[in-house]
């Protein structure tokens, strides 16, 4: 069970910086922004298709029902690095099947500081992502955890609720960071913007149903901590 674990999370963390890169412009090659080949309504259907496959994948397997009918067919400890798996899978699809669309919103030239200042956000953005991770446990988030205690003989607990750096001003510094990394860039195309646009949605709704998770989970505690962290946006009063 460790070894798949170990595929599923090697899987899972080069989806996600194949989609780092994807974004990133920096490797043309590998771009979602490539000439266009398809219809323009065509290529937004499609890649609306493509993140709504991404987020239902997401919503379904990370609810406690089907986690509860999971563990009666395969054994409990890979069900997070399963969901690790098909994630990754699905995530690099998506950036593999992205349609490009064409057109032009903005372009900073590499003459205008505004320029590296894009890129130091995007960068940024991208390591508070990743930071975040390793705040909450990276290797219970990504499935490993689970199966080393297997391993190991030793039972699995879950984590406790706790608060730490980013957590201390806003509630899923993991999706604010994503954020900044969709939207610092730049070279806003159509194709980016689309791109941008459909997984920040999908950041915000999966969100709303984390937050029912979390205060499943941790009850009093989560619920206060609530009343007091903004949800997406640090440093604001607005409270989901």
């Amino acid at each position: 069970m460790f070894s798949y674990s170990i595929i599923a999370y090697l899987i899972g963390f080069a989806s996600l910086l194949l989609w780092i890169i994807s974004v990133s412009h920096l490797i043309p090659e590998i771009s979602i922004d490539q000439p266009p080949t398809k219809p323009f309504l065509y290529a937004l259907l499609k890649n609306l298709g493509l993140v709504f496959l991404f987020g239902l994948q997401h919503s379904i397997m990370a609810r406690k029902t089907f986690k509860e009918k999971f563990a009666e067919h395969f054994p409990k400890p890979v069900e997070r690095s399963t969901f690790v798996l098909v994630s990754g899978v699905l995530l690099t699809l998506l950036v593999f099947q992205w349609e490009p669309m064409g057109g032009s919103i903005w372009t900073v030239s590499k003459e205008n500081s505004l320029y590296y200042i894009l890129y130091t956000l995007f960068f940024l953005g991208w390591s508070i992502l990743f930071i975040s991770t390793f705040l909450i446990n990276h290797f219970d988030l990504f499935g490993l955890r689970q199966t080393y205690l297997e391993l190991q003989n030793k039972p699995y607990k879950p984590l406790t609720f706790k608060v730490v750096s980013f957590y201390k001003y806003v509630r899923h510094p993991l999706y604010f960071g994503g954020i900044i990394g969709l939207w610092a860039t730049p070279s806003m195309t159509v194709t980016h913007l689309v791109f941008a646009l459909s997984l920040t949605a999908y950041f915000i709704i999966g969100t709303l149903f984390e937050e029912k998770d979390l205060k499943e989970a941790f009850g009093n505690k989560y619920t206060s901590y609530q009343k007091n962290t903004p949800m997406l946006i640090p440093f604001t009063k607005y409270n989901n």
